[in-house]
């Protein structure tokens, strides 16, 4: 009786885990929708050295992690005008008085 019940834990455990593979891999699939970016087309290019700057929308929904700033106009203060420093000019050489 007690390997029937060992059997029966082992099943229920294996059907729970099967879920929750299944469960995973339905998630993985439902992120990975959508194709590559850059594409094929887009290395391609840059390899024969095209600048890509644009690529292809590939489908997936936008980052909810990723921020677009743009720059806002400058501030309202002015700064210092620096121009250059006069260039130091050694004093000439005194004599010293000769000995005699």
């Amino acid at each position: 009786m007690a390997e029937n019940e060992t059997t029966e834990a082992a099943r229920r455990q294996l059907a729970q885990d099967k879920e929750a593979r299944d469960k995973s891999a339905h998630e993985y699939s439902e992120r990975m929708k959508g194709k590559p970016t850059p594409t094929q087309e887009e290395n391609d290019l840059a390899a024969l050295g095209a600048n890509v700057t644009e690529h292809e929308e590939d489908g997936a929904p936008p980052d909810p992690n990723v921020r677009h700033v743009e720059a806002g106009k400058g501030g309202a203060y002015q700064t210092r005008h620096v121009g250059a420093a006069p260039q130091h000019r050694p004093a000439t050489p005194t004599r010293s008085p000769s000995r005699e």
